[in-house]
């Protein structure tokens, strides 16, 4: 697969397994309704199973990091035994049990093999384009926001079945993903030999000016997204309740709109070709910034076109950057250990992901849900300025 005329294939396979291996990342999240019916005491569910996928994610990426994995073994090797892993710990919240910490600890299993999945797509993907790496990362991003969404889509096509037919789905995708980047993509040319973990030598990228500004504007942007997309379902229905909507579909929508970030992922990649990875990356944080300070405004309208239409803007805004963050970090980072500070970066972001979706949820029962989701805004104006700060 090293030749030119074979290397073409590779980006959709990846791009196509990234989005199977992912749609394990909200299965939980699309039943939620199917599964708080048997936990019907806790009223943090929404946020600790979020959580759990994400600490597990971070978990796994310290593991991935402290061994360096992806830079040590063969990367599709390693995608593809934590696709299957993945796969199978998904399919644990469907037995059945009364202690809610199990149905926990299957979502932090399945977000801890997720390390495995997108850091290491994205280190597949930089070992075979070192060129227009911004637009390998923005439809290999894309590929992961539509995995995210893809549960809610299912849940509305298997409304008439039971709950578990969505986790029987995406563990499935799962193990379709995984063999095809094993069976199919090979070490890319511009895959390095692999060094053991030194974290220092880790930390040394910080040190960079062009890395420290990609890592920091990254940080600021997840502190927003997967807050938004966990929170979504809860703004569709809120709207719904409040509006007397009784004919909205709140899965087919929360899909539509988290699914409308993955083509901004891919069109913020096109246009990072032309005008820069960090121009687009900078424009499209302060617009989903925007959004979070605007929420107040276009939350609570009364019609709903313009409701809609708020949030199919901030679904696209949200995700535009992720791909070029990406980009930047990697191609800022020590040539041999490129997967792993990809990983690290992914490990600190994810983290801060944590606290803001257990903030936001604190503050739901504190504050006026008209100005709830302003809090967000705090992420896209540290990266701004972490963005836009000269050395």
């Amino acid at each position: 697969m090293s030749g030119t005329s074979n290397t073409k294939f590779v980006l959709p396979i990846i791009v196509i397994s990234q989005f199977l291996c992912t749609s394990l990342w909200f299965a939980g999240n699309a039943v939620l309704p199917d599964i708080i019916k048997n936990f019907p005491a806790e009223l943090n569910l929404l946020a600790n199973l979020t959580s759990m996928v994400q600490f597990g994610f971070i978990a796994g990426t310290l593991v991935f990091a402290i061994f360096a994995i992806s830079d040590i073994f063969a990367p599709s090797k390693a995608f593809f035994v934590c696709g299957i892993a993945a796969s199978i710990f998904n399919l644990g919240i469907c037995l059945k049990f009364s202690d809610v910490n199990l149905l926990l600890l299957f979502r932090f299993l399945t977000g801890f093999m997720l390390a495995g999945i997108y850091p290491v797509g994205m280190k597949i993907a930089s070992d075979y384009f070192k060129d227009g790496l911004g637009k390998s990362l923005g439809f290999l991003v894309g590929a992961l926001v539509l995995g995210t969404a893809f549960p809610h889509l299912l849940k509305t096509f298997t409304a008439d079945f039971p709950w578990k037919y969505v986790i029987y789905a995406t563990s499935t995708l799962s193990l379709i993903g995984a063999s095809c980047v094993f069976f199919l993509v090979p070490n890319g040319p511009f895959r390095m030999a692999g060094q053991k973990f030194d974290f220092s030598a880790c930390l040394s990228g910080f040190k960079n000016i062009n890395f420290r500004s990609a890592a920091f504007g990254y940080f600021g942007h997840m502190w927003e997204l997967y807050t938004f997309w966990a929170f979504l379902p809860g703004i569709l229905l809120l709207y719904k309740n409040t509006h007397h909507l009784d004919k909205l579909n709140v899965s087919l929508f929360a899909f539509l709109i988290i699914a409308s970030g993955g083509l901004s992922c891919m069109l913020g990649g096109l246009l990072s070709q032309r005008f820069g990875a960090k121009k687009i990356a900078t424009i499209a944080l302060s617009l989903s910034g925007l959004c979070c300070l605007l929420s107040p405004i276009f939350l609570f309208a009364d019609s709903v076109y313009i409701f809609f239409m708020f949030l199919f803007i901030w679904g696209l805004a949200a995700t535009a950057d992720s791909p070029l963050f990406s980009s930047l970090v990697a191609k800022n980072a020590p040539d041999h250990l490129r997967g792993t500070s990809l990983t690290l970066v992914n490990c600190i972001g994810f983290a801060i992901t944590i606290v803001s979706i257990q903030l936001l949820n604190i503050l739901s029962k504190e504050m006026n849900s008209h100005y709830l989701y302003m809090v967000l805004a705090i992420g896209p104006i540290l990266g701004l300025w972490a963005l836009l700060k000269r050395a």
